[in-house]
């Protein structure tokens, strides 16, 4: 992917999705000794970034030719977001979760018109079964993972990060199959080749840090974190290949970190994150100060019950 791509993204789809805000973090910026930014992704509709992504590689797939069926497999936010993208399309989609997946998530994707299947412990048993279902059927499979077209989505909050905050310094993503810090990574450096990409991920599912250091992919033999949006254990061979030439530093955060991020966010900015949307505070606590401003991408909003009832307990 490159530049140019993330420009005709964001030409596509402006008409479609707003921009969201970049807040200043009133209760981070003292504490840390900088300006801390927070990109609102949650604003967007299905409360994650994630139909940047969905809404541009399927329509740019449907532009070239005509999409019968939809398939995705997902944790969650990438199937609501897929659901959102083909029903504005008029595209029927099937997406493929896991068991028990997050119930938010979930009713939000049967909301839009998807059908929903699930089947085994993770995100990697979900994607067999979809690939699976979409070569037996014909289907497009818009696999957030490897689709070469999806991240030039989210490489758009960049632009405007930079456009909003030229001076910024640092932008820290949180990442699950490396769509989102690849597209902000390419859109950022492309811009500002100076800028620093920090990524993080839990520390129970550190697939893609571990393969970023190793040098290749890393495979873990659970993912189990209460950032079920950070949740990936089978790490691909080219992601693996790009973030190790984009991304300048990674860190890992506990599950603690990652609910008490959530709970400051809460609480001190009155910004409902979930887990994974929260996982850019808990990386910055890990962090040294920056030579400028630092950005955290709010990446979603969709706060299970149960991580709610976690926080409370």
């Amino acid at each position: 992917m490159k530049r140019a791509q993330v420009d005709e993204a964001r030409r596509m789809l402006a008409d479609q999705l707003p921009e969201t805000r970049l807040l200043t973090a009133g209760s981070l910026s003292p504490a840390e000794g900088q300006t801390v930014l927070l990109k609102m992704e949650s604003e967007l509709p299905t409360g994650s970034f994630k139909v940047r992504g969905a809404l541009y590689a399927l329509g740019k797939r449907h532009g070239e030719r005509p999409v019968e069926t939809v398939v995705a497999s997902s944790t969650g936010n990438h199937g609501a977001a897929v659901a959102w993208a083909a029903n504005v399309l008029g595209i029927p989609a099937r997406i493929f979760l896991p068991e028990t997946p997050n119930p938010v998530k979930r009713a939000r994707i049967i909301a839009l018109g998807a059908a929903v299947v699930e089947v085994g412990r993770d995100i990697s048993d979900a994607y067999e079964a979809a690939h699976a279902f979409a070569e037996r059927h014909g289907a497009y499979f818009l696999n957030d993972a490897d689709d070469p077209d999806l991240p030039a989505g989210p490489g758009i909050i960049a632009l405007e990060i930079l456009d909003r905050a030229p001076d910024v310094a640092r932008i820290v993503v949180p990442v699950g199959d490396t769509a989102l810090i690849r597209g902000v990574a390419v859109a950022a450096k492309g811009r500002k080749p100076d800028i620093q990409i920090v990524g993080v991920q839990a520390e129970q599912a550190p697939a893609y840090t571990l393969s970023w250091r190793a040098g290749k992919s890393v495979p873990t033999e659970t993912c189990d974190t209460v950032a079920d949006g950070l949740a990936t254990r089978t790490p691909l061979g080219p992601n693996v290949e790009a973030i190790r030439t984009l991304v300048d530093d990674f860190v890992l955060v506990s599950e603690g970190e990652l609910l008490d991020a959530v709970l400051h966010l809460l609480l001190e900015e009155h910004v409902v994150a979930e887990p994974a949307g929260a996982a850019a505070l808990a990386g910055l606590r890990r962090l040294e100060g920056s030579d400028g401003p630092t950005a955290l991408i709010v990446s979603g909003g969709n706060l299970s019950r149960a991580v709610l009832e976690r926080l409370v307990a």
